[in-house]
């Protein structure tokens, strides 16, 4: 199966450069609803079958335009939230942020104990994820795709594709509505086949004046 990763549209903590992480967080900036408005054109091809989300409103609101052009009803999914920021919630500066990406990046490299302050370790993170990609698989379509976030898909896709590793995940931005491909499933691992790290409709839904750090290369 091909399983497409779409990170959501812009927030105001993604302009902002704040770790936003709590459940259900900001709506949309209206660049992040156009950015939305952008999927159905970009993905029309994909033959998706069914489309999940996170329970944060980001996610769901990204998904909207797409599920109306496919005529599907997104299935909310806690398990694809985004990484906890724990103490770090809603900071901004240098320290938080390296600590925070820095303890995804632990992840993807094996160390699972890692943890972000006041926050889940990876083993938690990952059962968590893996349990609802789990449950995605199980629908048996040949495509599926989850609106998920920045730290979360970088985090794991970096772990689970088998030619992927942290030095990738750091050297390779997700923008807000980029989309990650993995071809796979979960019994027999999975495979990087695309990662589109620009958003979804190219430079014109950009915003390179915003301080996304979930999202950046570092």
């Amino acid at each position: 199966m091909h399983l497409y990763l779409i990170r959501h549209g812009q927030t105001p903590d993604n302009v902002h450069g704040e770790l936003g992480t709590t459940v259900p967080g900001p709506v949309l900036t209206d660049l992040g609803l156009e950015q939305a408005a952008a999927l159905p054109e970009a993905l029309v091809a994909a033959g998706i079958g069914a489309l999940s989300t996170s329970t944060m409103v980001r996610t769901q609101l990204t998904a909207a335009p797409l599920a109306a052009s496919l005529g599907l009803v997104p299935t909310v999914r806690d398990g694809l939230r985004e990484v906890e920021a724990g103490e770090l919630e809603l900071r901004s500066d240098q320290e938080a942020v390296a600590s925070y990406l820095g303890t995804v990046l632990r992840w993807v490299d094996g160390d699972l104990d890692a943890h972000v302050p006041g926050a889940e370790d990876g083993h938690a993170f990952f059962a968590r994820f893996d349990g609802a990609v789990d449950e995605v698989a199980a629908g048996g379509h040949d495509v599926v795709a989850v609106v998920s976030h920045g730290a979360a898909i970088r985090g794991w896709a970096g772990r689970r594709a088998s030619n992927v590793d942290a030095e990738f995940v750091r050297a390779h931005q997700l923008a807000n509505t980029g989309v990650v491909v993995l071809e796979g499933d979960p019994g027999e691992g999975w495979v990087l086949v695309e990662w589109a790290g620009e958003p979804v409709g190219g430079a014109a839904l950009d915003d390179p004046g915003a301080s996304d750090p979930t999202g950046e290369a570092v």
